[in-house]
């Protein structure tokens, strides 16, 4: 989601054709598909921020055949890998767009949609992407509408060790970047009318978030 040179990839990447493949969306995209399948509303439309490869679209959607999966990334060999996985799917997964939420009225035409996904984004992006989550959830989502964030955070003395570590290499990278505050991420949903419902631990030390708007009912898989 950055807009300076910094590149956002972290690994090394194979590929194939246009398809990325990217080892760590490899290791953990089943566990998190199967965390979404029992999150996600039923025939739920879903916009991720920031699809990177792709691969956790294809597997999502792999585990619910009710999902109408709506990628989307600043980048366009990303998008040109989204669009290479979604080849599988192409009843479910539809074309990448190009949404840079840096940018003014990004979302502006998007929507309704019933969830909002991103995973790890907002600590390989300016803060303002964060930001911009929470202001447009309401624009964007229906009124039972799913939040849905997965990466990396902080929490004082609880930080894990790693999780330190990974920021300061972050932040070495580019001083815009950085694993962020759980309290700080938790304050800016808050002003956009979004409260924790559910936070999940994940494997290394990684965090599912789930928000709804403040009031809504519990959503049914």
């Amino acid at each position: 989601m950055d807009t300076s040179d910094t590149p956002t990839a972290l690994e090394k990447r194979a590929q194939i054709g246009d398809r990325l493949s990217s080892p760590s969306a490899e290791r953990n995209k089943g566990v998190i598909a199967k965390l979404l399948a029992e999150t996600l509303p039923s025939g739920a439309r879903v916009l991720e921020i920031g699809s990177g490869t792709g691969q956790h679209a294809l597997e999502a959607v792999s585990c619910r055949s009710d999902l109408l999966w709506q990628p989307s990334d600043p980048d366009v060999i990303s998008r040109a890998s989204q669009d290479a996985w979604a080849l599988d799917a192409p009843d479910q997964i539809m074309p990448s767009k190009d949404l840079n939420l840096l940018q003014p009225d990004w979302a502006a035409g998007l929507g309704p949609f019933d969830a909002l996904v991103c995973m790890n984004v907002i600590h390989i992006s300016p803060w303002g992407v964060c930001q911009q989550i929470a202001a447009q959830a309401r624009r964007l989502l229906s009124g039972h509408g799913v939040v849905f964030l997965y990466g990396p955070y902080k929490e004082g003395e609880a930080t894990a060790p790693s999780n330190l570590d990974f920021d300061r290499s972050l932040q070495s990278r580019n001083p815009e970047w950085g694993v962020r505050d759980l309290d700080v991420v938790l304050a800016e949903m808050a002003s956009g009318g979004l409260t924790l419902e559910r936070r999940v631990n994940m494997p290394a030390n990684n965090l599912s978030l789930i928000f709804k708007f403040a009031g809504a009912e519990h959503a049914s898989s």
